[in-house]
């Protein structure tokens, strides 16, 4: 995705140049891509950057007026408009639309302008005048930042496959990560898959001078919030509902145009209902499945209707199964392994999104903030397929997670399962596009902090906040069969028969329990998938793992480099691989997962 890197120390600087192009190398994933350059042999760095052109951050590097200050940022930034302007009132000169003001936020707020920052974003500053480095992340930690620390230099980067380039020392897998991986979806505890390799904390800004890091430290810490008392439930909801329209403004505003990827949920429903938008003006689509319009994509066009603008299904159709060998390498490598090859759908699916529009407003993270889902947690695998050794590190990362969910259940979205578990489809995502979502907003989180608990329950204040925006579009049932303007008897069977329908595609599809894999198989003649895929998903690999890209699933697990890895028993990685394609058993999540894994090992270790 589009970031920064970059060397710090003493070190000779000319090497540092060198290797600055080959991090750069690394991230040039897109010929829309712009990068640049900047050393600095006072302050002893080198930095680069890649930016979508176009974008928020398209007008690096970012000098104040004096030339003694500069800024290097990546992400967006949705700071209210009334601070900046307050800018142009004490004289500085700026584009409003991009990332430009930036640099006088410093220079009149210290270095504490990164407290007021609002999204999601890392950056570098530099104050020629105090001879100081800043480096500094969102307070989620969304935007990533990999670094590795030698005694006089220290290397950061978006992305760890700049690191392993230059350093071929630190391709080792750390075997810790690597249970959490198949365990969690996801590295916990700020690693990385890589051995010595480490994410800057969220929150984080690190200062650097001369004589080397003067000091680690985070200037946001969610532990204040966490004290704040709860509002009574009539008052926290004007109060939700005011925060809501009033923010939402900042995220329509854009120098690119912007599109509405639509889901039949409600989040989106959250903020359609919560801002004026001219017809035509917002673009809607839909990613949709190969076999049916499902209930998303039937829902959201109704949406599209009652709002008045254009609409398109994305299908992932025959063209995705034919770029799939392609397609789930670039999704291991841009997303450096945090994302299995299952998320190929995601980069498929936004490239053609960005053809619509560059930048992608979606309902993103409304259900973790506003109703408290937890989205991840730790899973046993099939025990027979792995090392014994390493099956040890995948039960001992269930005690890592217990231990770290002892914290407030906000908290531990935001600052665990954002960054950790959903930052590998964001990156994957942000790779091809801008997502924008409303519900990380500063001001809104800070809100939630205060919901009382009975809020954070159920559907009920989601459902009064469309209804009370637009109740036209509160009369449309949701896809799983919420809200709507049918009588409740009605109402209850249609629920009934979404939640049955929701059901049977999982186990029809990724989560079909073995024994009745063994049933289906003796039917498989008869197609009874077709009955229920599609209806909520658009992508459905236990039956392509069977069929259409049973091939590639055979060539890729039973290769020779894959059963030198210390990772499975190759007896049964074999099995395992006869038995899907046969269709008498369902080995889909260990596929990804095994797929995804040698993979990592031919891009960032072995190449």
């Amino acid at each position: 995705m589009p970031g920064i890197v970059g060397i710090i120390g003493r070190k000779h600087m000319r090497s540092f140049e060198k290797d600055l192009g080959l991090m750069l190398g690394c991230m040039s994933h897109e010929t829309f891509y712009t990068s640049g350059s900047y050393v600095d042999d006072n302050i002893e760095i080198s930095i680069g950057w890649v930016c979508r052109k176009g974008s928020f951050s398209d007008c690096l590097p970012i000098w104040n007026e004096t030339k003694d200050a500069c800024l290097f940022f990546s992400g967006e930034d949705f700071t209210d408009k009334d601070a900046i302007e307050k800018l142009k009132i004490h004289g500085h000169e700026f584009d409003i639309s991009n990332a430009s003001y930036l640099i006088h936020l410093y220079e009149d707020n210290g270095d504490d302008f990164i407290k007021l920052l609002n999204g999601r974003f890392h950056g570098v500053l530099l104050d020629l005048s105090k001879h100081k480095i800043f480096l500094f992340n969102d307070r989620y930690g969304m935007q990533r930042i990999y670094y590795h620390e030698k005694k006089e230099v220290f290397y950061f980067s978006s992305e760890a496959k700049s690191l392993l380039k230059i350093m071929p020392e630190l391709r080792n897998i750390n075997m810790k990560s690597v249970g959490e991986y198949f365990s969690c979806g996801c590295v916990l505890e700020d690693r990385s898959l890589f051995s010595d390799i480490y994410l800057l904390p969220c929150g984080s800004k690190w200062t650097f001078h001369n004589e080397g890091i003067a000091k680690k430290e985070t200037y946001f810490s969610h532990g204040a919030l966490e004290n704040e008392p709860s509002l009574h439930i009539d008052s926290y909801y004007e109060k939700l509902r005011d925060t809501i329209t009033r923010i939402l403004p900042r995220y329509f505003c854009s120098r690119e145009p912007i599109g509405m990827s639509m889901t039949g949920g409600l989040d989106t429903r959250m903020i359609l209902s919560n801002i004026n938008i001219e017809p035509g003006a917002l673009p809607f689509y839909t990613f949709g499945s190969m076999y049916r319009d499902s209930a998303d994509v039937a829902i959201a066009r109704k949406i599209a209707e009652l709002y008045h603008q254009t609409y398109q299904t994305i299908q992932l159709g025959k063209e995705y199964l034919s770029e799939f060998p392609d397609l789930a390498e670039r999704t291991v490598y841009i997303s450096d392994g945090t994302l299995d090859v299952s998320g190929s759908t995601e980069l498929y699916a936004n490239r053609l999104a960005r053809e619509i529009a560059p930048v992608r407003m979606t309902g993103n993270y409304g259900s973790e903030v506003l109703r408290s889902n937890i989205a991840f947690k730790p899973m046993l695998p099939c025990e027979n397929l792995f090392d014994p050794d390493l099956y040890g590190y995948i039960q001992n990362a269930g005690e890592t997670f217990a231990e770290m969910r002892k914290i407030h259940p906000l908290s531990f979205i935001l600052t665990r399962q954002t960054p950790w578990h959903h930052y590998g489809r964001f990156a994957l995502e942000q790779s091809q596009l801008a997502v924008r979502s409303p519900f990380l907003d500063n001001e809104l989180v800070e809100l939630v902090y205060q919901a009382p608990p009975e809020a954070l329950v159920g559907n009920d204040l989601s459902l009064r906040l469309i209804s009370d925006g637009n109740s036209a579009l509160s009369q449309i049932m949701t896809d799983r069969g919420v809200g709507g303007k049918s009588n409740q008897l009605f109402g209850l069977l249609k629920r009934m028969l979404q939640d049955f329908t929701f059901k049977a595609e999982y186990t029809y599809d990724y989560g079909m329990p073995q024994w009745v894999a063994g049933i289906d198989h003796v039917f498989m003649s008869l197609h009874f998938e077709r009955m229920f895929l599609g209806r909520h998903k658009f992508y459905h690999f236990r039956i392509w793992y069977r069929d259409e890209l049973s091939d590639y699933v055979e060539e890729i697990l039973s290769d020779r480099r894959t059963n030198q890895r210390p990772y499975f028993d190759k007896p049964f990685l074999k099995k395992m691989v006869q038995g899907h394609r046969k269709g008498n058993r369902n080995f889909t999540r260990e596929i990804h997962q095994a797929i995804s894994m040698e993979l990592i090992h031919r891009l960032f270790i072995d190449n």
